[in-house]
């Protein structure tokens, strides 16, 4: 059952940071295959990265997600601040939200690569992402061309409960202690989207990284 903290100052569960064996996550992999999810594995921040470039064709329409683990890897360095891809935020920076959001919208929602995170994955392939304001979850679901999400191996668990319990129990308390820190709000889960299965071919990628990245 899915009990949502009131309080998030509690202490995150620290069971949900422990990281998934070779075994579980060769499993995983397995289970998102069978999905229609490709399963990419790296060892390191720095193959991941690797493995990520080479999905991204040059000149690629690119959307960053605001992931703590899209910060970890430094993937603002290499997609927004080079001139090698599209990116999507630094065209939506130039814009006026005031006159222009709309279309602001609209141009997050229907990128031709979308990378991100999420907040779990189950070992039998199905995929948890939490959000506050829903933002990502429309490309995430059908809009985005393509999808490519880098996920460290503590976010796989055994089952979909357990994959509930660790955003309210880990990556709640964590997220919300970041946000009264930077931005003295609180955060919480008000959208939820829940991927058992990608029905487009190719079109949706997970990178699971042998190291503890996000949240």
């Amino acid at each position: 059952m899915i009990s949502q903290i009131e309080n998030n100052t509690v202490a995150p569960n620290e069971q949900y940071s422990r990281l998934a064996s070779d075994t579980q996550i060769m499993r995983t992999a397995q289970s998102l295959e069978a999905h229609g999810i490709h399963a990419i594995i790296a060892a390191n921040g720095e193959e991941t990265r690797t493995k990520l470039l080479e999905l991204l064709p040059e000149g690629a329409e690119v959307f960053l997600g605001s992931s703590d683990t899209v910060k970890e890897l430094g993937l603002k360095e290499i997609v927004d601040n080079s001139e090698r891809f599209n990116s999507v935020r630094v065209r939506l920076a130039k814009m006026d939200s005031s006159t222009q959001n709309r279309e602001m919208i609209k141009m997050g929602a229907v990128p031709e690569y979308i990378i991100g995170s999420v907040q779990a994955v189950t070992e039998d392939g199905s995929v948890v992402i939490a959000s506050n304001t829903g933002s990502q979850l429309a490309p995430y679901a059908a809009s985005a061309a393509h999808v490519i999400w880098v996920v460290g191996s503590q976010k796989i668990v055994r089952t979909l409960e357990e994959g509930f319990e660790r955003v309210y129990q880990y990556a709640l308390p964590l997220e919300d202690a970041r946000l009264m820190k930077e931005y003295g709000m609180r955060s919480s889960v008000n959208k939820m989207l829940i991927i058992h299965k990608e029905v487009i071919p190719g079109r949706t990628t997970i990178i699971l990284v042998k190291e503890k990245l996000g949240f």
